[in-house]
């Protein structure tokens, strides 16, 4: 690692108080040697990695980092502040800040050399060693392996105890980063890397019983980056794994590759841990094995918790439905989220799936008016007459098409949201209970009720521990069998019919409101829509006016509401754009042009355009943004605008009733919010922070990317 970090990239008395001001110290470090070449674009990246997951681990450990384009070859640079800075660890501020920098096409072996360092920081004698150097020089040398060069200067404090008799105090200080450097090294020789060939621990053969031999597991680690957090939770998991007398075998899937365990090493195991924020590569090795699935975080805080759980399944016989065990929610989660988290995030996974079908099914629906008018509906069945030279014809076509889509509206909230709980042998209970919740009229609350029973009888069925010989059996045959029965017999039989008569209860209500009760509506939904621009808030408001139109003939109110909800969710990227267009000088240039996109994104009903400024500005942007969203679905339901397509923005107004009303309600929500975020950036005291914001706008802007444009 000699060529990596040198005495110029460490910073013994970092003095920043944010980490991003640590990175940006750092990486000036890095540039002033000639390792970044855009110091700004670096940060950006830095700051995109960041926003995935806090990179703070405990022990007082920050290791922000990334793969750019602006890297020339792998670099470290280190840190140490003594006040600790927050990188978002458990247990506090990190005090040790290695800032760690990969090349987009950084060569395999470059990146297992990162690694070791991932490993050595798992080794206290180390970390130790870097608390207590004096020297630049020694630091650098520590952290490549190296034993400190005669007559540096590594010693402690002058006045420490040792100091009494002369020199002892740095002797002992030699004495124990040497050791620290040894340890370090001996530790990242000896365990498993993604260019290695894994072996077990210790002996032994598939063929020997459990009571010869140490209990067995196999596990797989990796990170969005692949580079620090997959390997240290290797060595957490293969520290555990020996003090607990297992055999632990890891196969880490980071940025250098992988090597695959041997099938023989899966086939001998006693279950498998997946510590990973990455999707695990060919999962299928380890089906049918009891299975932990966490976040990579898990394998280095809480290594002994997860092998003991593994064990636990192992003994109640309880093995992974699918391969790669752990439901969708839990792999997407952090290990120890709630129930309440647990909870939104079941039921978004739902929403996320229906979604597509609402967008699809309405923007059909909606030509199909379009081009046919209202009578479009009462049109025979195209089956029995379709007419290749009639435009009515046509327009029936895309009715009915469209028609069919809402139909699996339900059964795919209810499937995905039991999916979400309980991964694949939900689909089946899910589906069925959803179905049945439109056969009943029980509607949008239906589904969602009888995804979640659907998740929950599969989950307890998952628990009861089954003969060998019936498992394989058991996720296509008897869990759908008996699932299905409990769901179905609780939505015809127990809650159906309560969930029907609220369900019309609240149709009957929204049906009913007028004058200022649907102005409060259109107010309460435009904040939902701009508070979090795309997320479970935001999602929650589409949801509920998709499910008002998700029907053949849905109601003014419904369709008022789905009205406002659309206008609202375009006033942030179109106030953002407007805003960098009439007072550039307040934003960065990154944030001038990420506005130039908010145009296109706001006119298409996507909110997330407006992230990149949000992320940079939160206290400003946000608070602006609903303010011009209650505007604008306020002014919406008092023009009695209407809209029947989820979906579209500007691209579906001429399905829009009171069209132009409608554009006059978005134009003075974007004028709101546009003036009031020039209004608050001018107030500012200082000139903004244009690297800051050029993090904060390149992470949203990264995070952008990643999602889909439905829901805004």
């Amino acid at each position: 690692m000699s060529d990596m970090i040198t005495a110029d990239l460490v910073d013994l008395d970092l003095s920043a108080d944010t980490k991003e001001a640590a990175a940006r110290s750092l990486a000036e470090r890095m540039v002033a040697q000639g390792r970044v070449t855009d110091l700004d674009g670096f940060l950006a990246d830095v700051a995109a990695r960041e926003a995935q997951m806090p990179t703070g681990l405990d022990g007082g450990i920050g290791i922000p980092h990334c793969r750019s384009v602006h890297v020339t070859e792998p670099t470290l640079a280190f840190g140490r502040a003594a006040d600790g800075i927050d990188f978002g660890a458990p247990d506090g501020p990190a005090d040790l800040i290695f800032l760690i920098a990969a090349p987009a096409g950084a060569d395999d072996a470059h990146l297992t050399i990162l690694s070791s360092l991932a490993r050595q920081l798992m080794n206290a004698d180390f970390t130790s060693a870097l608390r207590s150097v004096r020297d630049a020089g020694a630091a650098a040398a520590l952290i490549r392996g190296e034993e400190p060069a005669a007559g540096t200067d590594t010693a402690a404090a002058p006045d420490t105890a040792a100091d009494a008799t002369g020199n002892a105090g740095e002797h002992t200080q030699d004495a124990a980063v040497a050791s620290a450097a040894a340890s370090a090294d001996a530790t990242a020789g000896s365990t498993t890397t993604g260019n290695t060939t894994p072996t077990p621990a210790t002996g032994g053969t598939p063929d020997e019983t459990p009571a010869e031999r140490p209990f067995r597991v196999v596990a797989v680690t990796s990170c969005p980056t692949g580079i620090a957090h997959t390997y240290m939770a290797a060595e957490s998991l293969e520290n555990a794994g020996r003090e607990a007398g297992v055999e632990l075998v890891v196969e880490t899937q980071g940025s250098a590759g992988f090597t695959r365990l041997d099938p023989a090493v899966i086939a001998a195991a006693d279950g498998v841990i997946f510590a990973h924020d990455v999707p695990v590569r060919e999962k299928d090795r380890f089906a049918g094995k009891p299975t932990v699935d966490v976040g990579v975080k898990a394998g280095i805080n809480r290594p002994a918790e997860l092998i003991s759980e593994v064990r636990g399944k192992a003994e109640r016989g309880e093995v992974s439905a699918s391969a790669g065990g752990g439901t969708p929610v839990e792999r997407a989660g952090e290990a120890g989220d709630g129930y309440g988290t647990k909870l939104r995030k079941w039921l978004m996974t739902g929403v996320s799936y229906m979604v597509p079908f609402v967008a699809a099914g309405g923007l059909l629906i909606a030509l199909g008016f379009a081009i046919g008018g209202w009578e479009i509906s009462k049109a025979p069945a195209v089956t029995e007459h379709f007419s290749w030279t009639q435009v009515d014809s046509w327009a029936a076509l895309m009715f009915q098409i469209g028609g069919v889509a809402f139909n699996f509206l339900i059964p795919v909230l209810a499937g995905y949201i039991a999916y979400g709980m309980a991964d694949r042998p939900g689909l089946v209970p899910g589906f069925v209970g959803g179905m049945i919740s439109s056969t009943i009229a029980a509607g949008f609350l239906g589904g969602l009720v009888a995804g979640l029973l659907a998740g929950g009888v599969v989950l307890g069925i998952q628990r009861i521990k089954i003969p060998p010989v019936l498992r394989g059996i058991m996720p296509v045959v008897v869990i759908p069998l008996i699932s299905s029965m409990i769901v179905g017999f609780l939505m015809f039989v127990v809650v159906g019919k309560p969930i029907a008569e609220a369900q019309k209860a609240m149709t009957d209500w929204l049906a009913g409101l007028s004058g200022s009760n649907a102005i409060l509506l259109g107010i309460l939904l435009g904040l939902m829509m701009c508070f979090d621009l795309g997320g479970p808030v935001n999602k929650v408001a589409y949801a509920f006016a998709t499910a008002g139109i998700a029907v053949q003939n849905p109601s003014d109110s419904a369709m008022k509401i789905m009205a406002a909800v659309m206008a609202a969710g375009m006033v942030p990227p179109l106030a953002m754009a407007l805003a960098t267009t009439v007072r550039g000088k307040l934003f960065t240039p990154t944030e001038r042009e990420n506005g130039k996109a908010a145009w296109v994104l706001g006119a298409s009903f996507i909110s997330e355009g407006a992230i990149p400024f949000a992320a940079a500005d939160p206290l400003r942007v946000i608070p602006a943004s609903m303010a011009g969203g209650a505007v604008t679905g306020a002014l919406s339901m008092a023009f009695g605008a209407t809209l029947r397509a989820p979906h579209g923005g500007i691209f579906v107004v001429p399905l829009i009733g009171n069209a132009v009303l409608y554009l006059v309600a978005i134009a003075a929500g974007v004028c709101v919010t546009t003036a009031l975020v020039v209004v608050l950036k001018g107030l500012r005291k200082t000139a903004p922070d244009a690297s800051a914001a050029g993090q904060g706008a390149g992470a949203a802007t990264s995070a952008t990317q990643q999602k889909q444009p439905v829901a805004a």
